[in-house]
């Protein structure tokens, strides 16, 4: 692999799963080989101490823009284009591929052999749109190779770009550690923690926002407890959308049914998985089509603890679910199929096994990060 420059906007200690995606993708190529682009968290005191002290931490080297938020602007393109002949790099990897990738013809110019832009659900949004299509189409004439996480997002974004750049599109989705993520990920002691006992659970692990569908499992719930008594909603993970969740389940009048854990340490989240019976995340797609799921990494999270999943048709949400293999796709936003649904794998754990263990071994066959990494590499 070329000795590459990442250069992003989504990186830790920011939260989100683009973050996430990216940070396992350079723990998993050759530290000495990579150098990171990438702004700033939080301008606060607090904000800069923790970017720091998680910087100090990675094998590679990584370089703090003074902003919140990248934009491919003249002084940024030098920062980037004076990184890369600093650090002797000759390929470039966008994290993200609008907007940054439109610094793409400066960094060729350069000395840039290989540039590759990454492309999540944002992507197929601006996709839809008439300016910003134009920008994504001279990101694709700019660059050697944009990625696609799913179908669905590559039948977006394809029509965009022209048809060389489409002809040179390859998947390059998120991966699952499935060493992390496994059925024996501390679940009981979870259930335990929360008093759950043998009570059945459905989880949700999501940020609390309205796309993800939390509201459409509380809604379910009525129905769900109509047929199952004991079941408890487990709704694991923070956001803007979390008062309004617990304002819906009062009114629902299943807040007795309901458990909010709120944000939970990324090294607590196999067992949170593991606590459930099964998984349930009804994604919708919002705002004309621009709000979409990019791919849904939960459900093969899901999946590779051993449970069954029930999705959301948002965007490219199905692209992680075997459709009635390791679970089932339903209408987002209809809370009558997820309940549906729902109490079918709560009432057959024989069913739940076969799926959860059908999941598992389709993530150990496609999904690993090792064989993702791998595809980046060849890439760059």
């Amino acid at each position: 692999m070329d000795k590459t420059l990442i250069v992003t906007n989504d990186f830790p200690p920011r939260p989100g799963g683009i973050q996430a995606f990216l940070h396992n993708m350079a723990l998993r190529l050759d530290p000495g080989r990579i150098v990171v682009y990438a702004s700033t968290w939080k301008r606060s005191p607090e904000g800069i101490a923790a970017t720091a002290a998680f910087d100090a931490e990675q094998p590679f080297t990584v370089v703090r823009d003074p902003t919140t938020m990248l934009l491919p602007t003249p002084r940024v393109t030098r920062r980037a284009v004076g990184l890369l002949r600093e650090h002797g790099c000759s390929s470039v990897w966008f994290g993200a591929a609008a907007p940054l990738g439109l610094m793409a013809p400066a960094l060729r110019r350069a000395g840039a052999r290989r540039l590759v832009a990454t492309t999540h659900g944002h992507e197929a949004g601006w996709a839809q749109l008439p300016a910003s299509r134009q920008l994504l189409r001279r990101i694709g004439e700019g660059t050697d190779t944009i990625t696609y996480l799913g179908e669905y997002t590559r039948s977006r974004i394809a029509p965009a770009l022209t048809p060389k750049a489409a002809a040179r599109m390859v998947q390059l989705p998120p991966g699952v550690d499935e060493k992390t993520f496994h059925p024996d990920s501390g679940g009981q002691r979870v259930r335990a923690s929360l008093g759950l006992a043998d009570r059945p659970v459905v989880v949700c692990v999501s940020r609390l926002v309205p796309r993800k569908g939390q509201d459409t499992l509380i809604r379910a719930m009525p129905a769900i407890l109509a047929r199952v008594p004991d079941t408890v909603l487990l709704i694991v993970g923070g956001g803007p959308y979390a008062k309004e969740l617990r304002k819906l389940a009062g009114e629902t009048g299943v807040a007795d049914a309901v458990r909010f854990t709120g944000p939970v340490p990324w090294e607590e989240l196999p067992a949170h998985y593991g606590a459930g019976d099964v998984f349930a995340m009804p994604c919708r797609t919002r705002r004309g089509g621009l709000d979409v799921e990019g791919l849904g990494i939960v459900f093969l999270e899901a999946s590779a603890t051993g449970l069954a999943v029930v999705a959301g048709d948002s965007g490219g949400a199905p692209d992680a679910v075997l459709d009635g293999e390791t679970g089932w796709v339903v209408r987002g936003g209809s809370a009558q199929e997820s309940a549906e649904r729902i109490v079918t794998l709560l009432d057959d754990p024989e069913l739940r096994r076969r799926m959860g263990e059908k999941g598992r071994a389709w993530v150990e066959e496609k999904w690993r990060w090792d064989l993702l990494a791998e595809r980046l590499r060849a890439l760059l």
